[in-house]
């Protein structure tokens, strides 16, 4: 049994998400079929995290066990063979040792939120960002993040179907920057509660509208409720943008 470790990007507009589900085509879904078409196994792929419906990954960080080993460029080519046709892409792959796990030996994640606030929707980027059509305040929205950095009760940006045990969280970097017409916001933890970000992104917003400040972004974090929080960013302007491994 062979371990291997694919750094995997895709547009995750046409499918439910990461995970499988009975509901539609999920991006886990594709993957292990590809890797059955390519080695006649069937392999359960692992990621580092469960995206949402319609959320995109740039460097999502995948582990399958083949029972063969192949050359890593083989494993490669051949999986983004039986992809065609699919906005999925193995960017990588490698051979690993078999104590390695996509998911519990992360040790940080990183989301891009990409922001596009001009007047004109978007052609070529639409689904992928948050079309905003008036003119946001990044240096108003950078310091309304600073309260959410560091480890706090983070239950007002959960989703209120969050799985996870608790919601106390550390968050190592929140920042944001413009980037021409687009305002982009980086976050970086070990782990994120459900739809953490996008709730996140959703306060931020409101600040670049001048409508919330650094107080009410506080306030609303003191408030360990989900009425407390804004409206959630949509989807397609998140992506899984890296994994970190010790």
């Amino acid at each position: 049994m062979a371990r291997y470790k694919l750094i995997v990007e895709y547009d995750g507009s046409p499918y439910v998400g990461w995970q499988r589900q009975d509901n539609g085509p999920s991006v886990q879904q594709s993957l292990e079929r590809a890797v059955f078409a390519f080695c006649g196994e069937p392999a359960r792929a692992f990621a580092a995290g469960r995206t949402d419906a319609g959320v995109h990954a740039l460097r999502q960080t995948v582990h399958v066990d083949i029972d063969r080993a192949r050359p890593s460029l083989t494993v490669q080519k051949a999986v983004n063979f039986h992809l065609r046709g699919e906005p999925i892409s193995v960017l990588e792959a490698s051979e690993v040792d078999p104590s390695f796990h996509a998911r519990f030996s992360a040790i940080s994640r990183t989301y891009l939120y990409r922001i596009l606030d001009r007047p004109a929707p978007p052609s070529l980027d639409r689904l992928r960002v948050w079309h905003v059509p008036r003119r946001l305040d990044a240096a108003a929205m950078s310091r309304a993040a600073r309260p959410l950095v560091g480890r706090h009760d983070f239950t007002t940006f959960r989703s209120s179907r969050c799985q996870a045990s608790s919601p106390v969280k550390t968050l190592d970097r929140l920042e944001v920057a413009r980037r021409g017409a687009e305002v982009r916001v980086t976050a970086v933890a070990r782990s994120f509660l459900h739809n953490q970000v996008r709730s996140m992104v959703g306060a931020l917003k409101l600040a670049g509208e001048a409508r919330w400040s650094e107080a009410d972004v506080a306030r609303a974090l003191s408030a360990r409720s989900r009425a407390a929080a804004a409206a959630t960013a949509p989807p397609g302007g998140l992506y899984l943008a890296d994994v970190g491994y010790a």
